[in-house]
């Protein structure tokens, strides 16, 4: 039995093909771990909000010192770490959106990034030390052109960022699975290259 935490990041909902991508690898590895509890966080429909001044403040002061209105500022991130850690896996929808993640999962990604809990720091110019060790992620990647080789590769700012974001807080990536080539291949087809690629 596993127990998976799925995110969802795009802002579309039937016709996302990251979403249909994912909720494919979700199936897969309940298939594999029969059992399995399923967690969804749909940041497309329930966004996380961005960081302000007065998050940073209450992730910095030490939880026995926050006022209440500190506490209700980052209820959100609270919720959303206490999932994170739950997890034994995580399924991570990640369309590209002008070469690189949609917003919304860039603010989930900040809110869960907190020091001493998913990170740890090491000092001034060294990467911090990831918390998570126990966890692995796949990830979920959707685009209209091919960008996981040729002359676009380069431009291909979402699979690398949300791999090295994880492995900075110390979650493994298991694979990635793309169903790119859209708007040359169409979107049934490139879809379904991905589904073919799954493999958990």
């Amino acid at each position: 039995m596993k127990r998976i935490l799925h995110i969802i990041s795009s802002p579309r909902t039937a016709s996302s093909a990251s979403r249909k991508l994912g909720n494919a690898i979700v199936e897969r590895l309940k298939e594999k771990h029969p059992g399995s509890i399923v967690t969804v966080r749909d940041l497309g429909k329930n966004p996380l909000p961005h960081l302000d001044e007065s998050h940073i403040i209450s992730f910095y002061t030490p939880a026995e010192n926050r006022t209440a209105e500190q506490v209700e500022t980052i209820r959100y991130s609270e919720e959303a770490v206490k999932e994170l850690l739950d997890a034994d896996t995580l399924v991570i929808e990640a369309p590209m959106y002008n070469f690189t993640i949609t917003s919304n999962l860039k603010a989930y990604f900040d809110h869960i990034t907190r020091a001493g809990i998913t990170f740890k720091p090491r000092g001034q110019g060294l990467l911090p030390e990831g918390l998570l060790n126990n966890k692995e992620a796949y990830i979920a990647t959707s685009s209209g052109g091919v960008y996981s080789e040729g002359e676009l590769k380069d431009y291909d700012f979402a699979e690398p960022y949300v791999r090295s974001f994880l492995s900075v807080i110390g979650i493994r990536v298991a694979g990635v699975f793309r169903a790119e080539g859209q708007s040359l291949f169409g979107p049934e087809a490139a879809l379904e290259t991905g589904f073919k690629s799954i493999a958990v």
